[in-house]
């Protein structure tokens, strides 16, 4: 079903109107380059030259031993002059086989050099652009892929619901206490390899289902790191700690934070929309869920873990919801699902909404800890009118756009000379992207993941190679 057939911001925001109430847009492209034109100080650390971000995309395509590759540094190279002031460095494994897939990043001993040499590129080529580095951030987003691991799933607790969607044995065992005593250590020696690679920030990944993220719902998992919320936070408290005594102040902690997780969905037995799976209430998993309605939030313990994080050195916080694997619509509303997943259940407009009402409530409950927002794709060349309202109403300090920087690296240069931006080149959330992530029959195990309509050349060739994959294996 098509959703996004606006010719008019009067026309979507009567739709907004009607659906939402928090989606609203600023219509002076005056103002809109005023407010995304904003300076944002994070800390004492840095004051960033704008309020645009552009998220921690990842394009799957490093070499098999975790270095970027050809178009890992083609991508970066693209945001460097793409005029956004927080280039957030997508997911690079702390261990190998924390690794979502054969050709994630990961940064280890025998390849700093690589990533030194991706700095400072990225450095040059935004200094040369814009004249300055002096206002410019990148964090580099350290994770564990926890269920979601390759080769080997490894799980912090087992929810039978994401079990079934995801088809984990019910006798898969669980990672124990040691293990992630242990991984604490090797998220800190991470974070000294981006030190020695020259990068300054680090973000801890607790989002999209991954393993520090699932953690933070495993409320009836036993031990150290289960439990009561002190418990289920106590791998980020400890990893956060032991940075800071290695570091000081002179190391950026940031995170990327899931603050909803919902259900996972299905598509429905009786047509192509997705449909949750069957869930009991009081539902005793998740996190940032009401446990009567888990298709609603519950930030009551979400607002409790920020406070925790701002006190031990988090100084910037980004704001996700859902995960990709198990209800994708959440995260990101779309106009068309990846092959043989489910439609939208709902109109897209009303996924943004919930996007802006979380992030808008945290961000006001947190008025001093810069937050980045999420969502925005879907609305297209309005999301710079969206973004600028959130920004005037203090309800986000940041924009950031996600899959749209893979079709539109550049966004922020026209949102500040033009205040707004050419239809002819924004995201369609046709998700293809994902659909190429999601594939891996490839010689290397992982097809590369960009934008196949608007990078052609580069993807348009492997979208093709993809699909005929993807179909010789549905014979």
């Amino acid at each position: 079903m098509k959703h996004f057939h606006y010719k008019s911001l009067d026309q979507l925001q009567q739709d907004a109107d009607r659906l939402t109430e928090f989606v609203r847009f600023e219509s002076d492209t005056e103002k809109i380059k005023q407010l995304l034109g904003r300076k944002v100080p994070i800390g004492n650390f840095v004051t960033l030259g704008n309020s645009m971000a552009v998220h921690p995309m990842e394009g799957c395509d490093a070499d098999l031993d975790g270095n970027p590759d050809e178009l890992t540094i083609r991508r970066y190279h693209r945001f460097a002059a793409g005029g956004s002031k927080l280039i957030w460095f997508e997911a690079t494994a702390v261990r190998k086989d924390g690794r979502a897939n054969s050709r994630q990043l990961w940064i280890h001993n025998g390849n700093v050099a690589a990533y030194d040499k991706l700095r400072e590129e990225i450095e040059q080529i935004h200094r040369d652009r814009f004249g300055t580095i002096d206002d410019l951030l990148i964090p580099v987003q350290l994770t564990h892929s926890g269920r979601y691991s390759y080769p080997e799933r490894i799980i912090a607790y087992h929810n039978p619901l994401i079990d079934a969607k995801t088809a984990t044995r019910a006798d898969q065992p669980v990672i124990g206490d040691d293990e992630l005593e242990r991984l604490e250590d090797q998220f800190v020696d991470a974070a000294k390899l981006v030190w020695q690679a020259g990068f300054r920030a680090i973000d801890l990944k607790v989002t999209h289902g991954y393993l520090l993220a699932e953690l933070m719902g495993a409320k009836l998992r036993e031990g150290r790191y289960g439990g009561s919320l002190e418990n289920r936070t106590r791998l980020i408290r400890n990893v956060i700690g032991k940075i800071k005594n290695e570091f000081g102040s002179k190391m950026l902690i940031a995170m990327r934070l899931g603050c909803f997780d919902s259900v996972p969905y299905k598509k429905s037995d009786t047509s192509s929309n997705g449909e949750p799976l069957p869930y009991t209430t009081p539902y005793p998993h998740g996190w940032g869920v009401d446990p009567n309605d888990p298709l609603r939030e519950e930030l009551s313990e979400v607002k409790q873990a920020i406070g925790w994080f701002k006190d031990w050195g988090v100084q910037l916080l980004n704001v996700s919801i859902g995960c990709p694997y198990y209800n994708p619509h959440i995260g990101r509303p779309f106009e068309k699902p990846d092959e043989g997943n489910y439609e939208m259940p709902e109109h897209p407009l009303t996924g943004v909404d919930r996007h802006f009402r979380i992030s808008g409530e945290l961000q006001q409950a947190f008025p001093d800890l810069p937050m980045v927002g999420t969502g925005y794709s879907w609305l297209q060349i309005y999301a710079l009118n969206a973004a600028a309202r959130n920004i005037e109403t203090g309800r986000i300090r940041i924009f950031g756009l996600g899959r749209g920087t893979l079709s539109y690296p550049d966004f922020a240069v026209d949102a500040l000379e033009k205040g707004s931006l050419d239809e002819i080149r924004v995201c369609k959330t046709l998700t293809y992207c994902t659909f190429l992530m999601r594939q891996k029959n490839h010689p290397l195990g992982q097809f590369p993941a960009g934008c196949p309509p608007f990078d052609k050349l580069v993807y348009g060739p492997i979208m093709k190679q993809a699909r005929e994959a993807f179909r010789s294996q549905q014979k």
